[in-house]
């Protein structure tokens, strides 16, 4: 599958996770079967429900089958991993030979999944809507979401910068986040995730208010030295990355001064916590 058309979207049936990929070109969706497999089963093992049931598949000359393609997912342990894929008309077939009481509400719900995509290609207001809606359901409140959804435009706005600077490999761009995140914090992303209790996670959507601001103030302060100082390379641009975070550093230290509270936080948005590194999760 050519990745300059895909997507990579996690989507959400009744608060499980479905890695899904859209493919603007087709229109069309591609869910992760094991995903599909753990909401209509509730498998403790969907894996191997889906080894199973594929291999019974395979003997009864079921097309379904044959259809599935492969996509590197960000597994629990956070390495990206291969992974079974069907689009939308494999999954409903697929669908057919799980026998699940989650069946109908799923078809339903991969009906209207479909219709706000395709609705978005011409509406691109629809999918903000739709980001700002996810938050709100995750208990996110609206300034939250306004310096989130910001900071996702100034993002942008930075890695165009980096890019026009010779910056091309996604490990160079995580490199310059680390370094902007390091000079801040004093951690860079894993450790980040590792201090807050999170894995696989968005890190961003871990933060707090304040968390997001600096991340934000370190990103923009990188973008406006770079367009100044137009520096080349990975070496150039990783001293750049290093004195934006420092400018969120020294606005760290002022906030920290003022209130006496730590700018950094242990807090995240999860409902559960990790409890060891076999993935069981301890419900709070």
């Amino acid at each position: 599958m050519k990745q300059n058309k895909l997507e990579t979207i996690s989507n959400l049936f009744e608060g499980s996770e479905i890695r899904s990929i859209w493919d603007s070109e087709k229109e069309d969706y591609y869910f992760s079967v094991v995903d599909v497999i753990k909401v209509l089963t509730e498998s403790t093992d969907p894996a191997h429900y889906w080894r199973t049931l594929k291999s019974r598949m395979i003997k009864e000359g079921n097309e379904t089958v044959t259809n599935c393609d492969t996509f590197k997912f960000k597994a629990q342990d956070g390495k990206m991993r291969n992974s079974d894929i069907l689009d939308t008309k494999g999954i409903l077939r697929l669908i057919e030979s799980v026998p699940s009481p989650k069946a109908e509400p799923f078809k339903m719900w991969l009906a209207s999944l479909g219709s706000e995509r395709i609705d978005e290609v011409f509406d691109p207001e629809k999918a903000v809507n739709r980001a700002v809606e996810y938050y709100r359901r995750k208990g996110y409140n609206d300034e939250w979401i306004k310096a989130r959804l910001t900071g996702i435009v100034d993002r942008f706005k930075l890695t165009d910068i980096w890019k026009s600077g010779g910056i091309e490999k996604p490990v160079e761009f995580a490199l310059l986040t680390n370094e902007i995140y390091k000079n801040w914090s004093g951690m860079k992303a894993s450790e980040y995730k590792q201090y807050k209790g999170i894995r696989k996670e968005s890190l961003r959507d871990n933060m707090t208010d304040i968390e997001i601001a600096l991340t934000n103030i370190g990103e923009i302060a990188a973008r406006d030295i770079a367009r100044v100082e137009k520096p080349h390379g990975l070496k150039e641009n990783m001293t750049i990355a290093a004195r934006g975070g420092k400018v969120a550093k020294a606005a760290r230290n002022s906030y920290e001064k003022e209130t006496k509270i730590s700018a950094v936080s242990k807090e995240n948005s999860l409902n559960y916590k990790y409890i060891d590194d076999k993935n069981k999760i301890e419900m709070q």
